[in-house]
């Protein structure tokens, strides 16, 4: 078999942690140092499709939606997102590690169809939090793909966004009937029962990592603001 092959590495601004970047043939997989297992890969991404498709269908029939996304990955929630949505939303990406970013410029932007490239797209470099803290009632959907899910595991400070603080500000920072989508890579019913005690409408879906139903089963959650 065809061995890895590491392209680059980039810190995690905050706390050091260090992602990796490889490649083995047309395949792409970004890593953390000194971790085992993949963080995220080009092979599989049926539930980073299936994030965006379901929190899109929602809010696509409105006439101008905005979306903020937490996280740009290897881009594949950004591209469902984008092929859900007409000609007038408006979709932010806010990425915190702006090697990531750049990665997705030039060598992964081929695997997720350069959703980068679509004019309906602006990249803010830094803290998706900030952008929930900016200001009220200014989003139709927020997709958070940010860490391994309620738990962050690539950086301390995503707890906040999973915490009642972090979730009462996705809430206030989104329109009504407006709806929160959360990746995970496994359930927490603790994390379902927080979304519900905060006034969120909860829609708990597993689904697989990848489109052909193989893979490992992932976990989402869908969660309504409500009129």
């Amino acid at each position: 078999m065809t061995p890895w092959r590491l392209l680059d590495s980039a810190q995690i601004p905050g706390d050091g942690t260090e992602l990796r970047l490889y490649a083995r043939g047309d395949e792409h997989s970004i890593t953390i140092a000194g971790s085992s297992g993949e963080l995220m890969g080009s092979r599989m991404h049926g539930s980073e499709d299936a994030l965006a498709q379901l929190a899109c269908a929602r809010i696509a029939q409105r006439p101008a939606p905005r979306v903020l996304i937490g996280g740009l990955g290897l881009g594949f929630t950004l591209a469902a997102a984008l092929r859900h949505l007409g000609a007038n939303a408006e979709v932010v990406v806010a990425e915190l590690v702006p090697a990531v970013v750049q990665w997705n410029r030039t060598v992964l932007g081929h695997h997720a169809g350069h959703p980068l490239r679509d004019a309906r797209v602006a990249v803010r470099e830094g803290d998706v939090a900030l952008l929930l803290k900016a200001a009220a009632q200014a989003w139709d959907a927020i997709l958070l793909d940010v860490d391994n899910g309620p738990e962050g595991l690539t950086r301390h400070d995503n707890n906040w966004l999973y915490s009642p603080a972090g979730l009462k500000a996705a809430f206030q920072a989104l329109r009504p009937d407006g709806v929160l989508a959360v990746w995970s890579a496994g359930p927490d019913a603790a994390f379902g029962e927080r979304l519900r005690q905060l006034g969120f409408e909860v829609d708990e879906r597993r689904v697989r990592a990848h489109a052909t139903r193989k893979g490992a089963l992932h976990t989402l959650w869908l969660a309504g603001r409500g009129p």
